[in-house]
């Protein structure tokens, strides 16, 4: 059976707290753990009523201090908000501390609004457009110590010097990730649960242009779904209600995850049950046996070698719940008792 991992954006709920999400995201990280569950990975998110994590390397820490197995990462951090050498030192020490546990996931987006964006990097760099590539070989140089003859940072070292950048990720939802992540052979993530870009390309395509580096061998390839189960087909379309809302309200509302009965009171137009379907492609819902019929046709196409999991439901225990019956379903109280 495929490796499962989690992928939890902390999500805010209507009459909760972000402090709360950010306690419950520490409580379904030590039961992921003692699953089975391959890896944790936390978000980058800004300015968003409906997300409460925001600085990943925080909650990294956080959650690998209470957890004992799992590797823990950031999926991802937002390159573009963060001066290379700041993520370099802030990894080398997290790896410093829980060594051979941590991922360094990237993202290319800044993973929120564009004031806001303004706002994290005004007063650290004013160049326009998209340096992503340049951040990303400038983050790698400060691993591999290659700047050229004379370059002023070779004056420089990322600390603790003798603690090595864990594993880089380069996450996307089109094809410029998948075709980068083969080119420098990284790791790759591909976010299915909010892409437009068709998930069996860009996984494949990656796989089939992987080129081994000093970073990885092989290739690896990480499918992220969004998935809701439940012990019926009926009791997760219930849970599922919240998620329906969320999605549709994200055309510019972005308000706190909505509970069920919320949902289920909304005045849903044509047009919405319309939108509401259509997002319905990306999101898995059902019984364990219902959800691994349909994730399974995608699993085998793509060629994943690991599927992440996030589930973002109203209801603390029942997305606790969903990842119980989803362990089960493939087997990874098996594995971890083994």
């Amino acid at each position: 059976m495929i490796p499962l991992s989690v992928l939890d954006l902390s999500p805010v709920v209507t009459g909760a707290s972000g402090a709360d999400s950010l306690r419950n995201s520490l409580d379904l990280a030590k039961l992921a753990d003692r699953l089975g569950y391959t890896r944790y990975w936390v978000a980058e998110h800004h300015n968003l009523p409906s997300v409460a994590s925001s600085a990943p390397e925080i909650m990294i820490g956080q959650i690998a201090a209470v957890t004992a197995r799992m590797r823990v990462g950031s999926g991802g951090v937002m390159l573009p908000n963060h001066a290379p050498l700041m993520v370099a030192e802030r990894f080398k020490m997290l790896e410093a501390l829980f060594p051979g546990r941590i991922d360094l996931g990237l993202g290319r987006a800044p993973g929120t609004d564009g004031a806001t964006a303004y706002a994290l990097r005004s007063r650290l760099d004013r160049r326009e457009g998209d340096d992503f590539l340049e951040r990303l070989h400038e983050l790698v140089l400060w691993e591999t110590r290659d700047f050229p003859p004379n370059h002023p940072f070779n004056n420089v070292v990322a600390m603790p010097d003798d603690t090595p950048l864990p594993p880089i990720w380069l996450l996307g939802s089109s094809d410029y990730s998948s075709e980068l992540a083969a080119q420098v052979g990284m790791g790759f993530a591909f976010a299915h649960h909010f892409a437009t870009y068709d998930a069996i390309e860009a996984m494949t395509n990656y796989r089939a242009h992987f080129k081994p580096s000093a970073w990885r061998a092989a290739p690896h390839g990480i499918l992220a779904v969004a998935a809701v189960a439940a012990e019926t087909d009926a009791e997760a379309e219930h849970l599922a209600s919240s998620m329906d809302l969320n999605r549709l309200r994200r055309g510019g509302q972005y308000l706190p995850l909505p509970s069920v009965e919320e949902a289920l009171a909304y005045p849903y137009t044509d047009s919405e049950r319309a939108s509401i379907a259509r997002n319905r492609s990306r999101l898995f819902v059902g019984s364990p046996a219902t959800v691994m019929q349909k994730l399974q046709p995608m699993i085998t196409a793509s060629q994943a070698d690991e599927l992440m999991i996030i589930t973002a439901v109203y209801d603390h225990d029942a997305r606790k719940k969903s990842y119980h019956l989803l362990a089960d379903a493939f087997g990874l109280d098996k594995k971890a008792a083994a």
